[in-house]
């Protein structure tokens, strides 16, 4: 089954508009979390066992400077300055860089861990919160390094590992994030960000059952998400599971959240499983949802149930995209005017309005390669083989189409007993585009042409 599915489903594009986009998103969640908050104002104290010692000086300072913490961190920023001492201990450093962390002087925070670490490498408060201001900006490199080496020295918490996940996710390494992810899920089973972070690392590396697992999760907390319905629909695509697919995008569309996407590729899905008259309502849903922007998609959708024998349900879309589209650009309505000419066709014969139309069209943009072999094939039925032939005179002059009017040509003559003249035509198609059911036709008129003799 060959669907057409839109560019913007995918995916992850269903997920997010820019990974990027949606990155910020995640991050503006994870700092806003009141629980990541308390444990980062508690990364204020000591751990005497593991961190950088300080001396009673150092500790009446820090003592000074706690009352300020809730209160007025310019204030405890400005008294912890004139304190300090350019050989004072990392965890003096470690302060001022997570006070100015609270008001947003990355810059400065981050000169201020560095100055801790490299006073003493094994503080790892520090390397965790050197890991989260290169997120913030975007140094995903150095992000990675830097909770790296905060797991090495044995402080491994649920935000570290998720945000480590989300910068290998940045750099397209999906395999490493997956791994951070599932590790910040064991410590943080009720993330929501951690829980899609994977979903997403997951779906990349066409992992789909784990995809559609975790989205079955997602959509049990928040069933009104549309982007988790559409990633859903393309995991089961991935499955090759069609008609679950087609499920999500109805619930979609029960919900009243169905979009143009979810509606033209639910369209795709019916054509591919031969329901055609769901994939019709579908196209028509679509076109409905959003009237104003071009037709030439829906008109697409309307050449899909055509070519795949669908013809009643392509001309109720051709209505339908008449009455929402009353006045078409020139060139989708000419689209629209070949595609009534060609369904008029397969019924029988075609119409002279029909035929007026295309010479109407052939008049106006005489390279129409299309609507010249139609209007071709519109006089072969009328039994004006003349004419049928004049217009796929014209058509064989334009590259694009050379192939196929030269093979109605041929059959036109062969239809007028006229096989020695077919063969040129034939051989050249051959020339052009070999195959082998044209190869067999050619044969036959050949033998015809021997017993004219």
């Amino acid at each position: 089954m060959n669907l057409r599915i839109p560019a913007a489903f995918l995916v992850l594009a269903a997920l997010a508009s820019s990974a990027r986009a949606q990155g910020e998103g995640d991050l503006s969640a994870i700092w806003n979390d009141p629980v990541f908050k308390k444990q980062f104002v508690g990364t204020y104290g000591i751990n005497s066992e593991i961190e950088p010692r300080v001396t009673p000086d150092e500790v009446a300072i820090l003592e000074k400077i706690r009352p300020l913490m809730g209160l007025d961190l310019p204030k405890a920023e400005q008294t912890l300055r004139k304190a300090m001492k350019p050989e004072c201990s990392a965890i003096l450093d470690f302060t001022l860089g997570s006070i100015g962390f609270q008001q947003d002087k990355l810059a400065e925070a981050q000169a201020n861990y560095e100055k801790a670490v490299a006073k003493f490498p094994s503080f790892r408060r520090a390397w965790r919160n050197l890991g989260l201001i290169h997120v913030r900006n975007g140094k995903y490199e150095d992000s990675i390094r830097a909770f790296v080496r905060m797991i090495e020295l044995g402080g491994a918490d649920g935000y570290a590992y998720g945000l480590l996940g989300f910068a290998h996710a940045s750099k397209q390494d999906f395999q490493a994030a997956e791994a951070a992810y599932r590790n910040a899920l064991l410590l943080q089973p009720d993330s929501t960000e951690w829980r899609l972070g994977l979903t997403r690392c997951v779906y990349k590396q066409e992992k789909y059952q784990d995809a559609a697992t975790l989205l079955d999760a997602l959509l049990a907390r928040y069933p009104e998400k549309v982007d988790f319905w559409l990633l859903q629909a393309h995991t089961y695509l991935g499955l090759k599971q069609p008609l679950k697919a087609a499920g999500n995008l109805e619930t979609l569309d029960q919900l009243g959240k169905a979009t143009v996407d979810s509606q033209q590729t639910l369209g795709d899905i019916y054509v591919g499983e031969g329901l055609m008259d769901l994939a019709a309502r579908a196209y028509q849903r679509a076109a409905e949802i959003e009237p104003q922007p071009p037709v030439a998609r829906s008109l697409r959708s309307a050449e899909l149930l055509a070519s795949r024998g669908a013809g009643a349900q392509a001309r109720k879309l051709l209505a339908r995209l008449s009455e929402l589209h009353p006045q078409m650009q020139d060139a989708d309505q000419r689209k629209l005017l070949k595609l009534e000419a060609r369904l008029s066709m397969a019924d029988g014969g075609g119409s002279d309005e029909s035929a007026a139309i295309l010479e109407e069209l052939v008049k106006i943009d005489p390279l129409d390669g299309e609507a010249l072999l139609l209007l071709g094939q519109h006089y072969v039925r009328r039994s004006e083989p003349d004419r049928a032939i004049l217009q796929f005179e014209r058509a064989e002059s334009i590259e694009a189409f050379e192939v196929n009017a030269r093979l109605r040509h041929a059959q036109t003559l062969v239809g007028m007993g006229r096989y020695s003249d077919a063969l040129p035509l034939l051989r050249r198609v051959q020339e052009l585009k070999p195959r082998d059911d044209v190869a067999r036709y050619l044969e036959q008129v050949e033998r015809l042409a021997k017993t004219r003799r």
